[in-house]
């Protein structure tokens, strides 16, 4: 589903639908046409993400009130969830004005910009599958109100937004696919796809390729699959450094779990509803590719890099077994201890990869531990690191754009839990602090090079409507490493 957005001078248009802001104090906007203690009488008090949807006094329009809270308190969040709780009332609405990108005392380009992300979020459905494609949102055309004097900044946040949230929707949509529609192989062509649309640079690697290239534990993840690995590099080099020849600091590079589908292999996984959701593994990869596709459109002034590390995790008579060891491309050798324990065995071969460049920093994302899910729940993601100032980074970045992450300690003292007898590690830990000693695992493949990982089990996916989020997969840490990237500043080495 595609939405028009578009900026208008004033609600007074005709639309089917129109959300009208209300604060919970100060006077009620005349074009509600109900008075405080009316609202309140239908329990609408002007809440963050309250709606009210009131037939008839609009005329031919429905009218929607719409709760932002403390006015003097209303930003990016709070628009964002306003328009995500309004697009969802607004129902089978194909057009619909809004002042919600005009009020308040923030930055009105950062304000129309969340506006347009929450009504596209939270319209957005897999429906590729479904008979019956009724079941999708029929909204077609946003408006947003905005005076004179804010018409332009709305515009931009506009243009931004529509990025932004359509690189979401492309890695929900990514993540929601069932694995038979979706190989390593597909994945690979859908990143060529996006990478010839965006000016990206791409280049894949086949199974030949990466044991040329003594990629290990992608190798080691893959032998029990009939479906063979790609590894999937993407550049952007900013405009005016591409066409000069020369590539440019800061440069960082992102690494993506994709694990098309982790059945737990040899170690396998118990037939449960967690389990019917691992085509979701490769969430990681979608949020990276996702992200490199907004590059060029936003204008990224940084250099950015990114591995995509695509497989499935199978049982079968050829699968990795317990006691295997396995080679990694930087030369570590990995005894196997749990071949569910497989996301990290791959990210070891992108991280070696990523460190080769010397880049100024690199960050990983993965589905990675359940361990995580249990420390922090469903709806915050663990980041851990090798650099405090790098992990800042991306902390700010999770603020900007509501998705909460919350920093683990990388517990050195913990290293020992990773010793084999027969090679240089294993790879897991023992049996608790199992995401600690997943980042352990992963900080023996960047070298000095500063770097954080983001584990996003949690976050992953929701089970019903929820602010932004629409049921299914999230895309978690999209917007994340949108942020990042395009604010990234280089740290110093610790």
């Amino acid at each position: 589903m595609s939405i028009s957005f578009k900026v208008s001078r004033s609600t007074n248009i005709s639309a089917d639908a129109v959300g009208i802001p209300v604060a919970t104090e100060g006077p009620v906007p005349v074009a509600v046409g109900l008075g405080r203690r009316e609202l309140s009488d239908r329990g609408f008090d002007g809440k963050v993400g309250q709606t009210l949807v009131l037939h008839g006094l609009g005329g031919s329009r429905v009218v929607i009130a719409v709760g932002v809270g403390d006015i003097a308190k209303y930003g990016t969040i709070e628009a964002r969830n306003a328009a995500a709780a309004l697009a969802r009332a607004a129902g089978k609405a194909g057009t619909l004005v809004t002042g919600l990108a005009d009020i308040g005392r923030g930055n009105k380009a950062d304000i129309a910009q969340a506006v347009v992300e929450g009504i596209r979020l939270a319209t957005h459905r897999y429906v590729a599958l479904k008979s019956d494609k009724s079941v999708a949102p029929k909204l077609t055309e946003v408006s947003l109100a905005a005076s004179a004097a804010n018409a332009a900044a709305v515009g931009r946040g506009i243009q931004r937004g529509v990025v932004v949230a359509d690189a979401v929707c492309t890695a929900r949509d990514l993540a929601n696919m069932p694995p038979a529609y979706l190989t390593a192989r597909m994945m690979a062509e859908r990143a060529v796809e996006i990478a010839a649309a965006t000016g990206l640079g791409v280049t894949v690697y086949d199974k030949d390729q990466l044991d040329q290239m003594g990629c290990g534990g992608i190798l080691g993840v893959n032998k029990g699959s009939t479906e063979p690995p790609r590894m999937v590099k993407l550049t952007y080099v900013p405009a005016r450094d591409a066409k000069s020849g020369r590539g440019r600091k800061p440069h960082i590079v992102l690494v993506g779990k994709g694990v098309m589908y982790d059945s737990g292999g040899i170690s396998l996984k118990p037939s449960d509803p967690s389990h019917a959701v691992m085509k979701m593994d490769m969430s990681g990869a979608a949020a990276v590719l996702a992200t490199m596709g907004t590059l060029s459109a936003l204008k990224c002034k940084n250099q950015v890099t990114a591995y995509l590390m695509c497989t499935d995790n199978m049982p079968s008579g050829s699968a990795l077994k317990l006691g295997d060891v396995l080679t990694m491309r930087n030369g570590k050798t990995v005894e196997i201890h749990n071949t569910d324990a497989e996301g990290r065995l791959i990210l070891a071969d992108g991280l070696s990869l990523a460190a080769e460049e010397k880049p100024n920093a690199i960050v990983n994302i993965a589905t990675l531990t359940g361990a995580c899910m249990v420390a922090l729940g469903e709806k915050v993601a663990g980041v851990l690191g090798n650099n405090d100032a790098l992990v800042a980074q991306l902390q700010n970045a999770s603020k900007r754009v509501d998705e909460p992450i919350w920093q683990l300690p990388l517990v050195k003292e913990y290293r020992p839990l990773l010793d084999s007898t027969v090679a240089d590690m294993r790879n897991i830990g023992g049996p608790y602090g199992g995401t600690i000693t997943a980042g352990l695992f992963l900080s023996e493949f960047v070298g000095n090079v500063p770097w954080a990982h983001l584990d996003i089990a949690g976050p992953m996916k929701v089970d019903g409507d929820s602010g932004w989020m629409q049921k299914g997969a999230t895309a978690f840490g999209t917007r994340l490493l949108i942020d990042t990237v395009n604010n990234f500043q280089p740290v110093r080495a610790s």
